[in-house]
């Protein structure tokens, strides 16, 4: 791990003065700053408040928002929930696997996407939806994959 990852975990952790019980907390915002936690972040984080390893991998594994996988410059999330699923979300996720040639929870080789497959956006009214980082496409179809894509490829 990078000597600044280092630096910077510490800092977060005595933000939160070195308390095991803002561990989310520091996890949220070493996340933001690195992009995920690697097991080498996870153990530095659990020296730093003083608890085991495995109590911050339980709940880095617990929680769906944390991830131990680098993202991709251009994450992309495709909704599952029932409203999505039942209007073809399964279709468009098939379509953004076989275009970027990635499994759900795979970065691509350049490392510009990657994707996820969640539970629910919570843009029901939308379905079937999508997130690429903070943007929301909605009432997708396979057909628009590629147009979405092609606005990121630049």
């Amino acid at each position: 791990m990078k000597q600044d990852h280092i630096d910077k975990i510490k800092e977060i952790c005595k933000h939160f003065n070195n308390e095991g019980g803002e561990l989310i907390n520091v996890l949220h915002q070493t996340q933001h700053y690195i992009g995920y936690l690697p097991a080498e972040a996870q153990e530095l984080i659990a020296k730093e408040l003083h608890i085991s390893v495995a109590q911050v991998y339980g709940v880095v594994s617990f929680y769906s928002f944390f991830t131990m996988i680098p993202k991709g410059e251009h994450p992309i999330s495709v909704c599952m929930g029932t409203a999505c699923y039942v209007r073809g979300a399964e279709k468009v996720l098939d379509e953004f696997k076989r275009l970027l040639n990635i499994n759900v929870g795979e970065t691509t080789p350049d490392g510009k996407f990657s994707l996820t497959a969640l539970r629910c956006i919570g843009a029901c009214g939308l379905a079937p939806v999508i997130t690429v980082g903070e943007q929301v496409y909605g009432r997708l179809a396979p057909d628009d994959v590629q147009t979405i894509l092609d606005q990121y490829k630049n």
